[in-house]
């Protein structure tokens, strides 16, 4: 259990309001958006990330300028490639970055978190709190910082040059749990004031399992590679990459998907009701809800098929799916289909990197097992 100067400083934190200090890590599409949202709404910011040259035109402009459904000139009081000097007294921490970096982001953050700062990755896509907490662990923290995971980025969101970043949609509601789940009620409390989008998840087990991108990304992508390849993605990716057949094989991921959750007692939305949940899209098929979401008008297709829709999604968000059905006997067919693609097409054995029950520290546990690491990895 966390001590209870953990507990009093996310408490203290949760009531400064405009004067919360928030780190956000990763300066690519969703965090350059992230952090000027932040900027915009007047808080105190400071951006992180690994590769000092991407920070260079936050640092010349002393922000990001936003678009679209944010507006205006986001301020950014540091921009850095120093991690310790980026975690210093921040009250809260935003990783926006692929989920390939989270287990060395933890072991690169490891001796600077600090007790009862609270870290959300955004996303978690699958197993990703579980993944960051036993890197945490591996690497030796002293601190006890309060882990949690977003269900989906926040944003549909992009990059437009090094301190410009547009948003398209800001979705209406997006689960977060921590891990252990007692901790979900403060963490909400604390991200309330800049982000009131943020709904509470039951658990990360259903965070985890409620990844659409697992169903929208690698396969689109790999259905699409020729069409990818002959334009340079010069085209509408969810609304004219998803033709009624591509839309078919994605309600097929999606069955696997859910086959697993229920086998977990994991309550979880099929892609279609997600996305009425999630952009008001109504369709009685995933093809005439993805063409009801208005949000993804202008979304350009990846320009290379060498891109994180399958580098990051196949290994972090399909693997974990598909080795946790495999250690609870639940086939999941179309998934491996897309794993083998993907692995294929980049000439990556993406189960042997990806995140499989042993790298979550599932292995050999029990439905009963995983939901009690759930509630309280301590206990």
């Amino acid at each position: 259990m966390k001590s209870s100067l953990s507990r009093q400083r996310i408490e203290a934190a949760g009531k400064k309001g405009k004067d919360l200090s928030i780190c956000v890590v990763g300066a690519g599409n969703g965090g350059l958006a992230m952090a000027g949202h932040l900027g915009v709404l007047g808080f105190d910011v400071r951006l992180f990330n690994r590769t000092d040259a991407a920070l260079s035109g936050v640092r010349w402009h002393g922000g990001v300028h936003m678009s679209g459904a944010v507006h205006g000139f986001g301020p950014v009081a540091l921009a850095t490639s120093d991690i310790s000097l980026a975690l210093r007294g921040a009250d809260l921490v935003m990783i926006v970055t692929p989920a390939t970096a989270h287990a060395e982001l933890a072991r690169c953050m490891a001796p600077y978190l600090e007790d009862g700062q609270v870290v959300v990755l955004n996303p978690g896509r699958t197993g990703g709190a579980l993944e960051f907490r036993r890197a945490l662990g591996l690497a030796g923290a002293r601190g006890e910082p309060v882990i949690a995971e977003a269900q989906t980025l926040l944003y549909a969101s992009r990059a437009i040059s090094r301190h410009e970043a547009r948003i398209f949609k800001i979705k209406n509601g997006v689960p977060v749990a921590a891990l252990p789940s007692y901790w979900t009620p403060e963490v909400l409390n604390l991200l309330d004031s800049a982000f009131p989008q943020f709904i509470a998840g039951s658990n990360v087990l259903a965070t985890s399992l409620e990844n659409i991108g697992a169903v929208f990304h690698p396969a689109l992508t790999i259905l699409n590679a020729g069409w990818i390849e002959a334009t340079r993605g010069d085209f509408d990716y969810y609304l004219q990459g998803i033709t009624p057949s591509v839309a078919i094989f994605l309600e097929k991921v999606d069955e696997d998907r859910m086959a697993v959750a229920r086998r977990l007692g994991v309550r979880s939305s099929t892609a279609r009701e997600w996305l009425y949940l999630s952009y008001d899209a109504p369709g009685d098929t995933l093809y005439e809800a993805i063409h009801n979401t208005a949000a993804y008008r202008g979304i350009k297709a990846p320009q290379s098929i060498a891109h994180r829709y399958i580098s990051e999604d196949v290994p972090m968000s399909l693997v974990p799916i598909s080795s946790i059905g495999a250690m609870l006997g639940v086939p999941t067919p179309s998934i491996d289909m897309v794993i083998e693609l993907g692995s294929i097409l980049h000439g990556v054995d993406y189960r042997a990197v990806g995140r499989t029950v042993e790298r979550l520290g599932l292995e050999g546990m029990s439905v009963e097992d995983i939901h009690r690491l759930a509630m309280d990895p301590d206990s």
